[in-house]
């Protein structure tokens, strides 16, 4: 059946409710990012095992969201095209949300003698089931703005799901330090991992609830997809041909995607291991007896509470800026902004680099991070936004993400090892140049800077 779709301006009231269920999104995204790393180092994870577990977010991003995205353009339900992965993504992701900080429980119900690396490969299971079920959100979610918004409120919509983003992220990242600095309670991270599957669920169910979207494309209309009989039985490569020859601009924005994406996984892959080993100086647990390694447990809390915070200024700053980033975007042009912001981010991650051992001076640097963070999280969606054909919403923006999941590959894997091999030697202790991501996503975000002035925005 197919229904008939009216799309009407929206309203704040109609954007708030599309962006809540993002912000719960964020949730569930910041925990994993801050706190993967405490996890699977307790569990015995090097640099290199800890980039290799990472890439779970590339892979699911890369199959998945593709996959999805062509699926919900084809969904024909009661209840839309896009909202059933939007709250399936989200309650199965919120179950291995709360079971990732018991990886090494659940390994110790197999029996005493299982191998001591078995707590690790439940939680790399566990994250790629996180990681897989917010990319089953996330595609459709993106999908979901040029399905309902209207072609001229493209900017704002993507503006608003960056402040949710950055809201999402402020609240999940410093509601444990807030905790401990104002009441003298150190959140668990489990608790903070439940919190995150909540907010995760409750959110994405009250946007599923009030955003109402189209059960399927309609026939007969102007905006009827022109799909040829052999489209279903196309190959990746020919679906990968027909987006790039949506415009020549595509692959400027997707190749500026490349590069903003490897300088934005080199930091956020990262910075707890930085804050922890090179800020605060705590050496490689993992290769001290246990008795050492107790001697920097408090440090160790510490330093995480201090990367939650940086976190939460840095999605702050986003939080901030998102609105206006999408109101200059509209009178200045989308690529002026934007590089603009790529820039103070460019400066932002030398000034980590150069000042890595003042907690202040990073602290800052992370904030004026966040400039760029607000402009990546919506603008270069926005300029693809401008050559979706009506119906195809869903795929483009899955094989758009191939070049956002690509870039982390070479992160888990070639920064990650890069990491793994500057080894710092102090007596029995051993720590590692965790500064060298922030030059190497510092090159990659001035290249991307660089392409960004190619692009011919419409």
């Amino acid at each position: 059946m197919n229904d008939k779709f009216e799309m009407k301006k929206f309203t704040t009231v109609n954007f708030l409710n599309l962006a809540l269920g993002f912000l719960g999104l964020q949730f569930a995204w910041q925990m994993r990012i801050i706190l993967s790393a405490p996890v699977t180092e307790g569990l015995g994870a090097t640099p290199w095992i800890y980039g290799l577990i990472w890439l779970a977010g590339p892979f699911t991003g890369m199959v998945v969201q593709p996959l999805i995205g062509a699926l919900s353009d084809k969904t024909k339900s009661k209840f839309g095209r896009r909202r059933p992965y939007l709250l399936g993504g989200a309650l199965i992701a919120s179950i291995a949300l709360w079971l990732f900080p018991n990886s090494g429980n659940i390994a110790g119900l197999f029996g005493e003698n299982i191998p001591v690396w078995s707590g690790l490969l439940v939680a790399a299971l566990l994250i790629w089931v996180i990681d897989a079920c917010i990319n089953i959100a996330q595609g459709p979610y993106r999908a979901l703005i040029p399905d309902v918004v209207p072609k001229e409120q493209h900017s704002l919509a993507n503006s608003w799901i960056s402040l949710a983003i950055g809201l999402g992220s402020v609240v999940a990242a410093a509601t444990a330090p807030f905790l401990k600095y104002v009441f003298g309670v150190q959140m668990s991270i489990l608790a903070q991992f439940v919190m995150a599957a909540l907010a995760f669920t409750l959110a994405m169910t009250w946007t599923c609830l009030t955003i109402k979207e189209k059960s399927t494309v309609e026939n007969g209309s102007d905006h009827e997809v022109q799909i040829n009989e052999n489209s279903e039985n196309a190959s990746f490569w020919q679906s990968m041909k027909e987006f790039f020859a949506l415009s020549p601009e595509v692959s400027k924005i997707c190749t500026l995607q490349f590069f903003t994406w490897i300088g934005m996984m080199c930091m956020m892959i990262f910075f707890t291991n930085f804050a922890i080993h090179t800020v605060f100086g705590v050496p490689d647990l993992t290769k001290l007896s246990q008795d050492m390694q107790e001697q920097f447990l408090a440090t160790q809390t510490t330093a995480t509470n201090y990367s939650s915070i940086c976190f939460a200024v840095f999605n702050l700053v986003c939080f901030l800026i998102a609105i206006p980033i999408g109101i200059l975007a509209g009178k200045f042009g989308n690529k002026k902004v934007h590089i603009f912001c790529l820039l103070s981010m460019v400066l932002a991650y030398l000034g980590m680099g150069l000042f890595k051992t003042s907690a202040l001076a990073v602290g800052v640097f992370m904030a004026l991070s966040g400039i760029g963070w607000a402009s990546v999280c919506a603008l270069p969606f926005a300029m693809l936004s401008r050559y979706i054909k009506p119906g195809t919403e869903g795929s483009v923006m899955g094989l758009f993400n191939i070049f956002i999941a690509g870039p982390q590959v070479l992160v888990c894997t070639l920064v990650a090892w890069i990491i793994d091999k500057s080894v710092i030697q102090n007596g029995e202790f051993l720590n590692y140049h965790y500064e060298i991501t922030f030059f190497i996503g510092a090159l990659c975000l001035l290249i991307a800077a660089g392409i960004t002035g190619l692009i011919e925005e419409k």
